[in-house]
């Protein structure tokens, strides 16, 4: 089967994590990419869940600000870890 040249970019560091752990598993980024396109295709689908991760969600963020205002504020009550365990077993 003919082959043909594909060129994509990606960040530096992400494509030595890649070749590391393509060594590690016996292969390079050749044919993990390869491996990757055979099962896409094949499925129809990316062949692994993509997902927003629910940290950034806008009701998650929209709670750190509200908590970053208030620990700027002052309106904070400290409690040690010991006090917080302490709390949970009640």
């Amino acid at each position: 089967m003919p082959t043909t040249n594909v060129n994509i970019r990606m960040d530096e560091e992400l494509k030595r994590d890649m070749e590391r752990t393509c060594y590690e598993l016996g292969m390079n980024m050749t044919t993990a990419i390869t491996i990757f396109a055979r099962k896409m295709s094949r499925e129809g689908r990316i062949p692994f869940e993509v997902s927003i991760d629910p940290f950034y969600s806008r009701s998650n963020m929209e709670a750190l600000r509200e908590s970053v205002a208030q620990v700027r504020a002052g309106d904070v009550v400290v409690r040690s870890m010991e006090e917080l365990e302490e709390m949970a077993r009640e």
